[in-house]
């Protein structure tokens, strides 16, 4: 738990220092070394994070197949990036990634669900940032159409699916989630 601490005590250098040192609870990312707030996501938004996180998260305790778990949680990606993804899955070979309480490297798969303000943010700028640093399953969800974008990792550039309504298909989990 990330508690009030003195700004002048530690003068941080880069967003990512500065996101470090903010109070639990404060709802922003950092992306590319610029630190972006956000409000908090509607009602409808958090009940289908609910609803997929919990239905991802059935599958991986069955199979044994590693971590999922729903935002709020850090993700450090690299010096310039920190993110909150709305759900993520790291797989059983990769938990090492989790260091005190935060995720320190690419979780293998990430979920984001869009808001009206972070549309753009999600498909494009964090798709790049999560190409880059090596997510292996990226999916965008539209909870108004139930459009769903998703984008495997192969030779370390996204390929892009076609476009699915109401249904993720995990290669990793070998499932497809229904929404």
């Amino acid at each position: 738990m990330r508690g009030l601490i003195k700004i002048k005590d530690k003068i941080p250098r880069t967003a990512v220092e500065l996101f470090e040192l903010l109070p639990e609870g404060i709802l922003c990312e950092v992306i590319e070394n610029t630190l972006y707030m956000t409000p908090a996501p509607d009602f409808f938004h958090q009940e289908l994070s609910g609803d997929l996180c919990s239905s991802i998260l059935i599958e991986v305790k069955k199979t044994n197949a590693g971590k999922c778990v729903a935002a709020p949680v850090d993700v450090f990606l690299d010096i310039k990036n920190a993110f909150q993804p709305d759900i993520l899955f790291i797989a059983k070979e990769n938990l090492g990634i989790i260091k005190d309480g935060k995720i320190r490297g690419a979780p293998d798969m990430i979920i984001e669900i869009l808001s009206p303000g972070s549309a753009k943010h999600d498909k494009i700028t964090k798709r790049i940032v999560y190409e880059r640093n090596g997510v292996k399953e990226y999916f965008i969800v539209d909870p108004v159409s139930k459009a769903v974008i998703t984008y495997y990792l192969k030779n370390k550039k996204f390929e892009k699916q076609a476009d699915k309504k109401g249904k993720l298909k995990s290669g990793l989990l070998k499932k497809t989630f229904s929404f």
